[in-house]
């Protein structure tokens, strides 16, 4: 489904190369078989707005909301298992899921992160590609609104996903999550959490631990995942 890749290229943090293909991108969605017109539109309209900036400009705007805080991480588990030791099994579980349909990871991005798991969902049969849509509309849900509040352009990103998907979400649920929810980054709670890591991170070397093990064994396991991108050829 060339409109998932799409989608995933636009979800991406923003370079030249966007600048120079737009053209081609606005094609596809022109031939879209999956949107319908008025949904192209829609991520037409995104694209034609977010190539009007500076790169620059875009790209800061691009930090500033995806970057800063965990209420529109585009990290997939970041919604579900947060910090819990839960969500190494399941980036475990996922990138098996990719290696079952051949695809090579080789990027700088975890596979949860949610470009590279549309980019794999359109490698696969339309249904099967609907289906991984559906697993994660109340996540697709979630940041929709948020990225709404936030009076986010990104947000038009999110209908067309969520209406494939084509599943029941409790909108008012949703609205009442986010209702009264603290923003996460503001400088104040960022401080917050980076001093909650300090404490953390100390509390982990333990007694007679050095302070280049600690380093170590902090961050191995998070290293290692990282340089994922799929190298597969060809498009659904």
């Amino acid at each position: 489904m060339i409109e998932l890749v799409v989608i995933s290229r636009l979800l991406e943090y923003p370079d030249a190369a966007l600048w120079q293909h737009q053209q081609e991108l606005m094609e596809a969605l022109q031939s879209s078989t999956h949107f319908t017109p008025s949904q192209s539109q829609g991520v037409i309209d995104f694209l034609q707005q977010l190539t009007s900036q500076d790169l620059l400009d875009a790209q800061a705007n691009y930090s500033e909301l995806f970057d800063r805080g965990r209420a529109t991480s585009l990290l997939l588990f970041e919604h579900v298992h947060g910090e819990s030791r839960d969500r190494g099994q399941a980036m475990v579980d996922l990138l098996a899921q990719y290696a079952r349909q051949g695809l090579e990871l080789d990027s700088r991005e975890l596979p949860d992160h949610l470009p590279l798991y549309l980019e794999y969902l359109a490698q696969l049969p339309p249904a099967e590609a609907l289906g991984g849509l559906q697993d994660i509309a109340p996540i697709l849900a979630l940041l929709s609104a948020r990225l709404q509040q936030r009076e986010s352009h990104y947000a038009m990103l999110f209908t067309p996903l969520i209406d494939l998907a084509n599943t029941a979400i409790d909108q008012q649920k949703v609205a009442e999550k986010i209702a009264d929810e603290a923003r996460d980054d503001t400088p104040q709670a960022l401080d917050a959490v980076w001093e909650e890591e300090q404490v953390k991170f100390f509390a982990e070397q333990g007694c007679g631990e050095s302070d280049i093990t600690a380093h170590q064994r902090r961050f191995a396991g998070a290293v290692a995942p990282q340089y994922l991108n799929i190298t597969t050829g060809g498009q659904q």
